[in-house]
Protein backbone atom coordinates (compact mmCIF):
# COMPACT_ATOMS: atom_id res chain seq x y z
CA UNK A 1 0.00 0.00 0.00
CA UNK A 2 1.24 3.60 -0.89
CA UNK A 3 1.42 5.43 2.15
CA UNK A 4 0.63 8.92 -0.04
CA UNK A 5 -2.79 6.88 -0.20
CA UNK A 6 -3.43 7.91 3.50
CA UNK A 7 -3.31 11.65 2.90
CA UNK A 8 -6.10 13.59 3.35
CA UNK A 9 -6.47 14.85 -0.50
CA UNK A 10 -5.28 11.56 -1.89
CA UNK A 11 -9.13 10.87 -3.23
CA UNK A 12 -8.84 7.69 -2.17
CA UNK A 13 -10.82 5.42 0.43
CA UNK A 14 -8.45 2.78 2.17
CA UNK A 15 -9.99 -0.21 4.61
CA UNK A 16 -7.05 -2.58 6.09
CA UNK A 17 -9.16 -5.06 7.72
CA UNK A 18 -6.26 -6.92 10.00
CA UNK A 19 -7.26 -10.63 11.32
CA UNK A 20 -5.22 -12.27 13.81
CA UNK A 21 -2.63 -9.56 13.44
CA UNK A 22 0.87 -10.22 14.57
CA UNK A 23 3.70 -8.00 16.41
CA UNK A 24 4.37 -6.94 12.97
CA UNK A 25 1.48 -5.98 11.85
CA UNK A 26 0.77 -4.16 14.77
CA UNK A 27 4.56 -2.40 14.03
CA UNK A 28 2.59 -1.43 10.63
CA UNK A 29 0.12 0.57 12.16
CA UNK A 30 2.26 2.38 14.27
CA UNK A 31 5.01 3.18 11.61
CA UNK A 32 2.43 3.99 8.32
CA UNK A 33 -0.47 4.94 9.89
CA UNK A 34 1.02 6.80 12.84
CA UNK A 35 -1.49 5.45 15.73
CA UNK A 36 -0.34 5.72 19.39
CA UNK A 37 1.52 2.74 21.06
CA UNK A 38 -1.52 2.36 23.34
CA UNK A 39 -4.13 2.64 20.93
CA UNK A 40 -2.68 -0.21 18.74
CA UNK A 41 -1.76 -2.53 21.74
CA UNK A 42 -5.21 -2.40 23.08
CA UNK A 43 -6.24 -3.77 19.47
CA UNK A 44 -3.69 -6.33 19.68
CA UNK A 45 -4.69 -7.78 23.07
CA UNK A 46 -8.14 -7.44 22.72
CA UNK A 47 -9.14 -7.17 25.79
CA UNK A 48 -11.16 -3.60 26.20
CA UNK A 49 -14.58 -2.60 27.10
CA UNK A 50 -16.93 -0.77 24.27
CA UNK A 51 -15.34 2.87 24.19
CA UNK A 52 -14.39 5.89 21.80
CA UNK A 53 -11.66 7.42 21.93
CA UNK A 54 -10.12 10.63 20.22
CA UNK A 55 -6.20 11.11 19.18
CA UNK A 56 -6.29 14.29 17.26
CA UNK A 57 -6.77 12.76 13.43
CA UNK A 58 -8.33 9.81 13.76
CA UNK A 59 -10.60 7.97 16.29
CA UNK A 60 -10.40 4.81 18.09
CA UNK A 61 -13.15 2.82 18.54
CA UNK A 62 -13.69 -0.62 20.49
CA UNK A 63 -17.32 -1.96 19.81
CA UNK A 64 -17.90 -6.03 20.28
CA UNK A 65 -20.42 -8.51 18.44
CA UNK A 66 -22.41 -11.68 19.84
CA UNK A 67 -23.26 -14.39 19.55
CA UNK A 68 -25.43 -17.08 21.79
CA UNK A 69 -24.39 -20.96 21.77
CA UNK A 70 -27.22 -22.06 22.50
CA UNK A 71 -26.35 -26.19 22.64
CA UNK A 72 -23.33 -24.98 25.04
CA UNK A 73 -25.45 -22.01 26.87
CA UNK A 74 -22.69 -19.58 26.48
CA UNK A 75 -23.38 -16.15 25.43
CA UNK A 76 -20.14 -15.29 23.47
CA UNK A 77 -18.69 -11.29 23.11
CA UNK A 78 -16.09 -11.27 20.45
CA UNK A 79 -14.32 -7.39 20.40
CA UNK A 80 -13.69 -5.78 17.07
CA UNK A 81 -11.40 -2.60 17.32
CA UNK A 82 -11.62 0.36 14.70
CA UNK A 83 -9.37 3.27 13.90
CA UNK A 84 -11.34 5.78 11.40
CA UNK A 85 -9.44 8.48 10.08
CA UNK A 86 -10.58 11.14 7.44
CA UNK A 87 -9.96 8.54 4.33
CA UNK A 88 -9.27 5.39 5.69
CA UNK A 89 -10.43 2.80 8.25
CA UNK A 90 -8.87 0.09 9.87
CA UNK A 91 -10.66 -2.91 11.62
CA UNK A 92 -8.80 -5.91 13.60
CA UNK A 93 -10.13 -8.67 15.33
CA UNK A 94 -10.31 -12.58 15.71
CA UNK A 95 -10.75 -13.73 12.25
CA UNK A 96 -14.56 -14.61 13.09
CA UNK A 97 -16.57 -11.46 12.53
CA UNK A 98 -19.40 -12.29 10.77
CA UNK A 99 -20.03 -8.27 9.96
CA UNK A 100 -16.68 -7.85 8.51
CA UNK A 101 -17.10 -11.00 6.33
CA UNK A 102 -20.54 -9.70 5.36
CA UNK A 103 -19.78 -6.48 4.25
CA UNK A 104 -16.47 -7.25 2.66
CA UNK A 105 -18.20 -9.11 0.04
CA UNK A 106 -20.45 -6.04 -0.21
CA UNK A 107 -18.00 -4.41 -0.95
CA UNK A 108 -16.25 -6.89 -3.56
CA UNK A 109 -19.59 -6.88 -5.40
CA UNK A 110 -20.42 -3.03 -5.20
CA UNK A 111 -17.58 -0.73 -5.57
CA UNK A 112 -19.67 2.39 -4.84
CA UNK A 113 -19.76 1.08 -1.12
CA UNK A 114 -15.87 1.90 -0.48
CA UNK A 115 -16.27 5.19 -2.22
CA UNK A 116 -18.67 6.22 -0.17
CA UNK A 117 -15.80 6.97 2.19
CA UNK A 118 -14.82 5.57 5.45
CA UNK A 119 -17.46 6.89 8.10
CA UNK A 120 -20.39 5.01 5.97
CA UNK A 121 -18.04 2.22 5.68
CA UNK A 122 -17.92 2.16 9.77
CA UNK A 123 -21.72 3.08 10.06
CA UNK A 124 -22.19 0.28 7.45
CA UNK A 125 -20.52 -2.47 9.39
CA UNK A 126 -21.88 -1.53 13.18
CA UNK A 127 -25.43 -1.25 11.54
CA UNK A 128 -24.36 -5.24 10.13
CA UNK A 129 -23.08 -6.16 13.42
CA UNK A 130 -26.45 -4.99 15.71
CA UNK A 131 -28.64 -6.41 13.17
CA UNK A 132 -26.73 -9.85 14.71
CA UNK A 133 -27.94 -8.63 18.23
CA UNK A 134 -31.87 -8.53 17.54
CA UNK A 135 -32.00 -12.65 16.80
CA UNK A 136 -29.06 -13.14 19.67
CA UNK A 137 -31.26 -11.84 22.35
CA UNK A 138 -34.35 -13.40 20.92
CA UNK A 139 -32.58 -16.83 21.44
CA UNK A 140 -31.64 -15.58 24.89
CA UNK A 141 -35.62 -14.61 25.73
CA UNK A 142 -36.19 -18.27 23.77
CA UNK A 143 -33.72 -19.92 26.86
CA UNK A 144 -35.49 -17.60 29.48
CA UNK A 145 -38.97 -18.64 28.35
CA UNK A 146 -38.04 -22.41 28.52
CA UNK A 147 -36.08 -22.65 32.17
CA UNK A 148 -39.59 -20.32 32.78
CA UNK A 149 -41.57 -23.43 32.15
CA UNK A 150 -39.53 -25.98 33.12
CA UNK A 151 -39.70 -23.89 36.73
CA UNK A 152 -43.35 -23.94 36.97
CA UNK A 153 -43.95 -27.78 35.51
CA UNK A 154 -40.77 -29.76 36.37
CA UNK A 155 -39.38 -28.65 39.43
CA UNK A 156 -36.01 -29.81 38.99
CA UNK A 157 -33.35 -28.65 41.72
CA UNK A 158 -30.38 -29.02 38.94
CA UNK A 159 -32.27 -25.98 37.35
CA UNK A 160 -30.66 -23.56 39.64
CA UNK A 161 -27.43 -24.12 37.35
CA UNK A 162 -29.56 -22.95 34.26
CA UNK A 163 -30.92 -20.19 36.35
CA UNK A 164 -27.58 -19.00 37.06
CA UNK A 165 -25.96 -19.30 34.07
CA UNK A 166 -28.77 -17.19 32.26
CA UNK A 167 -28.00 -14.71 34.83
CA UNK A 168 -24.38 -14.44 33.70
CA UNK A 169 -25.55 -14.17 30.24
CA UNK A 170 -27.76 -11.09 30.64
CA UNK A 171 -25.12 -9.45 33.07
CA UNK A 172 -22.91 -10.14 30.10
CA UNK A 173 -25.26 -8.85 27.79
CA UNK A 174 -26.04 -5.74 29.75
CA UNK A 175 -22.27 -5.17 30.05
CA UNK A 176 -21.37 -5.23 26.56
CA UNK A 177 -24.49 -2.93 25.23
CA UNK A 178 -24.97 0.00 27.56
CA UNK A 179 -21.46 1.31 26.93
CA UNK A 180 -21.39 0.08 23.14
CA UNK A 181 -24.97 2.46 23.08
CA UNK A 182 -22.87 5.17 24.67
CA UNK A 183 -20.13 5.13 22.91
CA UNK A 184 -22.33 4.57 19.33
CA UNK A 185 -24.47 8.09 20.77
CA UNK A 186 -21.16 10.28 20.76
CA UNK A 187 -21.24 9.48 16.77
CA UNK A 188 -24.71 10.41 16.68
CA UNK A 189 -24.42 13.46 18.57
CA UNK A 190 -21.42 14.98 16.12
CA UNK A 191 -19.00 14.93 19.00
CA UNK A 192 -16.31 14.36 16.02
CA UNK A 193 -15.55 16.50 13.43
CA UNK A 194 -15.52 14.04 10.63
CA UNK A 195 -19.35 13.22 11.66
CA UNK A 196 -21.41 14.70 9.06
CA UNK A 197 -25.10 15.39 9.75
CA UNK A 198 -26.21 12.61 7.67
CA UNK A 199 -24.03 10.22 9.15
CA UNK A 200 -24.82 11.34 12.39
CA UNK A 201 -28.80 10.88 11.06
CA UNK A 202 -27.56 7.09 10.41
CA UNK A 203 -25.51 6.70 13.79
CA UNK A 204 -28.71 7.99 15.25
CA UNK A 205 -30.65 4.97 13.88
CA UNK A 206 -28.36 2.33 14.93
CA UNK A 207 -28.32 4.26 18.40
CA UNK A 208 -31.77 3.30 19.14
CA UNK A 209 -31.53 0.00 18.32
CA UNK A 210 -28.87 -0.48 20.34
CA UNK A 211 -31.25 1.19 23.36
CA UNK A 212 -33.80 -1.04 22.49
CA UNK A 213 -31.78 -4.16 23.33
CA UNK A 214 -30.14 -2.47 26.51
CA UNK A 215 -33.52 -2.13 27.88
CA UNK A 216 -34.50 -5.33 26.65
CA UNK A 217 -31.54 -6.78 28.88
CA UNK A 218 -33.31 -5.06 31.75
CA UNK A 219 -36.46 -6.49 31.04
CA UNK A 220 -34.40 -10.49 31.33
CA UNK A 221 -32.30 -9.32 34.02
CA UNK A 222 -36.23 -8.48 36.00
CA UNK A 223 -37.23 -11.19 34.56
CA UNK A 224 -34.69 -13.93 35.53
CA UNK A 225 -34.48 -12.32 38.75
CA UNK A 226 -38.35 -13.60 39.60
CA UNK A 227 -37.36 -17.02 38.07
CA UNK A 228 -34.75 -17.77 40.72
CA UNK A 229 -37.20 -16.48 43.20
CA UNK A 230 -39.92 -18.81 41.99
CA UNK A 231 -37.60 -21.56 42.00
CA UNK A 232 -36.56 -20.43 44.98
CA UNK A 233 -40.01 -20.56 46.78
CA UNK A 234 -40.94 -24.05 44.90
CA UNK A 235 -37.34 -25.49 46.63
CA UNK A 236 -38.73 -24.35 49.96
CA UNK A 237 -42.24 -25.11 49.61
CA UNK A 238 -40.96 -29.06 48.95
CA UNK A 239 -38.67 -28.83 51.53
CA UNK A 240 -41.54 -27.87 54.19
CA UNK A 241 -43.70 -30.46 52.81
CA UNK A 242 -40.94 -33.01 54.17
CA UNK A 243 -40.48 -31.61 57.08
CA UNK A 244 -44.07 -31.60 57.59
CA UNK A 245 -44.66 -35.19 56.69
CA UNK A 246 -41.43 -36.38 58.60
CA UNK A 247 -42.80 -34.51 61.48
CA UNK A 248 -45.83 -36.42 61.44
CA UNK A 249 -44.27 -39.20 61.10
CA UNK A 250 -42.74 -38.80 64.14
CA UNK A 251 -45.79 -38.29 65.86
CA UNK A 252 -47.29 -40.74 64.82
CA UNK A 253 -44.84 -42.98 66.18
CA UNK A 254 -45.25 -40.97 69.33
CA UNK A 255 -47.63 -43.19 71.01
CA UNK A 256 -46.27 -46.29 69.93
CA UNK A 257 -43.43 -45.53 72.01
CA UNK A 258 -45.46 -44.63 74.92
CA UNK A 259 -47.55 -47.52 74.64
CA UNK A 260 -44.78 -50.05 74.39
CA UNK A 261 -42.63 -48.57 76.84
CA UNK A 262 -45.53 -48.38 79.15
CA UNK A 263 -46.95 -52.43 78.83
CA UNK A 264 -43.14 -53.42 78.88
CA UNK A 265 -42.64 -52.46 82.44
CA UNK A 266 -42.66 -55.53 84.55
CA UNK A 267 -45.19 -54.67 87.00
CA UNK A 268 -48.88 -56.01 86.82
CA UNK A 269 -51.12 -53.72 83.94
CA UNK A 270 -54.57 -53.72 83.42
CA UNK A 271 -56.19 -56.32 81.23
CA UNK A 272 -59.26 -57.03 79.55
CA UNK A 273 -58.97 -60.38 80.84
CA UNK A 274 -58.18 -62.33 77.77
CA UNK A 275 -56.15 -65.39 78.29
CA UNK A 276 -52.78 -66.54 76.79
CA UNK A 277 -51.20 -64.34 73.92
CA UNK A 278 -54.98 -61.74 74.64
CA UNK A 279 -53.28 -59.41 76.40
CA UNK A 280 -50.78 -58.62 73.74
CA UNK A 281 -53.19 -58.19 70.69
CA UNK A 282 -54.83 -55.87 72.69
CA UNK A 283 -51.35 -54.03 73.12
CA UNK A 284 -51.46 -53.97 69.27
CA UNK A 285 -54.78 -53.10 68.92
CA UNK A 286 -54.70 -50.16 71.52
CA UNK A 287 -51.52 -49.08 69.23
CA UNK A 288 -53.14 -49.22 65.54
CA UNK A 289 -56.65 -47.59 67.19
CA UNK A 290 -54.23 -44.60 68.51
CA UNK A 291 -52.32 -44.38 65.11
CA UNK A 292 -55.51 -44.44 63.07
CA UNK A 293 -57.07 -41.71 65.45
CA UNK A 294 -54.27 -39.50 65.05
CA UNK A 295 -54.30 -40.15 61.28
CA UNK A 296 -57.85 -39.25 61.48
CA UNK A 297 -57.40 -35.87 63.14
CA UNK A 298 -54.27 -34.93 60.72
CA UNK A 299 -56.31 -34.90 57.72
CA UNK A 300 -58.67 -33.38 59.02
CA UNK A 301 -56.40 -30.38 60.36
CA UNK A 302 -54.93 -29.96 56.87
CA UNK A 303 -51.82 -31.80 57.83
CA UNK A 304 -52.07 -33.98 55.47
Amino acid sequence: MDPAWLQPGSGRTVWVDLAEPTDDEGRLLVDVFGFHDLAVESALQREMQPKIESYGPYLYLVLHGIKFQGAEHRFDTHETDFFLGPNYLVTVHDGKRRSIAHVSELCERASHILAEGPVALLHRIIDTMVDHYRPEADALEDRLDEIEKAVIEADNDRLMGDILAAKRDISTLRRIVVPQRDAVGRLARREFEMINQEMAYRFRDVYDQFARIAEDAIVFQDRVTGILDAHLASVSNRLADVSRLLAVIATLFGPLTVITGLFGMNVPLPSLGLPGTGPFWEVIAFMVLSCGGMYIWFRKSGWL
